[in-house]
């Protein structure tokens, strides 16, 4: 039984007492308190709704949306899905991107506002990939606008000088043909408002030397730090989490 019906029956009882203690009589008594009921349990039922609304749906929109904002203007998590920055960043690591630090990005276009910086030589980036928007790639900064970019032999230039390059790692795969395709291109000049970048494992990295260059406007944020790595094909279960990754910083 509900606490309306109870509290109705309860008040037609005292009604009938008051009048001769028959049911039936005061009719008149039980209307009147009837409505008074109605009135005061529609009170308490909207009360309750509010109630429930502040403590519970309220907290839950402003996680949402305070979840959201981080996720879209402050930091993002990321999966690699391939072997393109090995040794520096293996399949299976997830990492937490910086968004704000190169301009907030507004969502679902190239519009940036408050860029604190430009990306830099070394730099390593999550971007909108030029040819399939739909995917997200991670590369290291090469080259910046202005710059002549050369590879010879796989040493790099920049403006005809070679460059310390301490992030490149380079496997014999392929044909030769191939290899020679990868370790030599260029010379080409970055335009303005984009980016030269690579993969540090040259020989098996889908690239600027394959699709160009990468407009900084695409740019959605630098690499902070690996906050867990998986090796989904590890012999040992122990060995499934790749502990000696988790919070690596990188560089």
């Amino acid at each position: 039984m509900t606490a309306r019906r109870k509290e109705q029956e309860e008040l037609t009882a005292v009604c009938d007492l008051s009048h001769g203690g028959k049911k039936g009589n005061g009719s008149e008594c039980r209307k009147r308190l009837g409505r008074q009921v109605q009135l005061k349990t529609g009170r308490i039922d909207r009360m309750d709704r509010k109630r429930i609304l502040k403590e519970y749906v309220e907290p839950i929109l402003t996680a949402v949306l305070v979840a959201l904002f981080i996720r879209t203007f402050v930091v993002q998590a990321f999966k690699i899905p391939s072997g393109s920055m090995e040794p520096t960043l293996l399949v299976g690591d997830y990492l937490l991107v910086n968004k704000f630090i190169y301009g907030i990005r507004i969502p679902f276009t190239e519009t940036k506002l408050f860029e604190f910086k430009k990306p830099q030589r070394g730099d390593v980036i999550v971007f909108v990939f030029p040819l399939d928007p739909s995917k997200d790639f991670v590369k290291r900064v090469i080259g910046t606008e202005g710059e002549k970019v050369e590879i010879i032999d796989s040493k790099i230039y920049i403006n005809g000088k070679p460059i310390a390059d301490p992030w490149g790692h380079f496997e014999k795969i392929g044909s030769k043909a191939y290899r020679q395709s990868v370790e030599n291109f260029g010379p080409v000049v970055v335009p303005k408002d984009s980016l030269f970048v690579m993969g540090d494992n040259r020989n098996n990295s889908q690239d600027s030397r394959f699709w160009g260059f990468l407009r900084t406007n695409a740019v959605l944020g630098k690499v902070l730090i690996l906050y867990f790595s998986w090796d989904q094909h590890a012999v040992n279960m122990l060995d499934v989490v790749r502990w000696s990754r988790v919070g690596k910083l990188i560089k």
